[in-house]
């Protein structure tokens, strides 16, 4: 969970609870588990006060930028990321950079107490985190960002060769108050049928050949889904009604 920057290919699947188990039958004869194989995450996400980077991302923009804070059940810390987006690219279309603060640190910058870059410049050695602070500290300025929505959800991680990782993701919900991370109060469900598990792969460079033939074997293929831009939309629906 330690890693500051990266970029990556990543694909996004809706499949069903039985395509999930035949899935798992190749890989977890051709990966491992995650170092973090189980966990509960939560996300909160920055956004304007007409939500218009939510509301752009649904667009599908060539370029898009993301804000989250995430963490996990049971960890101390709290990553706040910056995540950007190219459409159209095969081999670079995601590109991100984050800074790990702690949960009471995460706190006191919810509030406005301090900046991320007054947080991180506390260490003695501040390097990279002090750069990707600062462009996070501007990036709200500049947009006057603020929370607005939290989407939560059960993760299962399998890692394998060549930095390929599968994680399956259930229980989606979502809620557009109370963004304390310390503990996160229950959302609303946002799936209400079977096909209700988000499979997301994420590698460097092309898929492996077990992975690609296991997919077309059970007639599987990507589409676009976006937690926060789908929650935004039920969220916008509820609103309206």
């Amino acid at each position: 969970m330690d890693g500051k920057v990266f970029d990556r290919i990543e694909k996004k699947y809706l499949i069903t609870k039985e395509e999930k188990k035949e899935l798992l039958k190749s890989i977890k004869k051709n990966m491992n588990k995650d170092n973090y194989h189980k966990s509960e995450v939560y996300n909160v996400y920055f956004d304007t006060e007409n939500l218009d980077l939510i509301v752009q991302s649904i667009d599908q923009p060539i370029f898009k930028h993301k804000l989250r804070a995430r963490s996990y059940k049971g960890y101390d810390r709290v990553f706040l990321e910056m995540k950007t987006k190219m459409r159209g690219k095969d081999l670079n279309p995601g590109y991100k950079r984050r800074v790990m603060i702690t949960q009471d640190e995460y706190e006191a910058f919810l509030k406005h107490k301090t900046k991320l870059f007054d947080l991180v410049k506390k260490r003695e050695e501040v390097g990279r985190d002090g750069q990707i602070a600062k462009e996070i500290d501007n990036y709200i300025k500049h947009f006057n960002l603020e929370p607005r929505i939290m989407t939560m959800y059960n993760r299962e991680s399998y890692k394998g060769d060549d930095n390929l990782r599968i994680t399956f993701d259930e229980g989606l919900k979502y809620r557009a108050k109370n963004f304390s991370l310390k503990q996160p109060k229950r959302g609303k469900i946002y799936f209400k049928d079977k096909r209700n598990i988000i499979m997301e792969i994420k590698a460097h460079g092309v898929l492996p050949l077990w992975l690609v033939q296991t997919l077309s074997a059970n007639k599987i293929y990507p589409q676009q889904f976006s937690k926060v831009g789908k929650s935004y939309e039920r969220i916008r629906k509820e609103k309206n009604v």
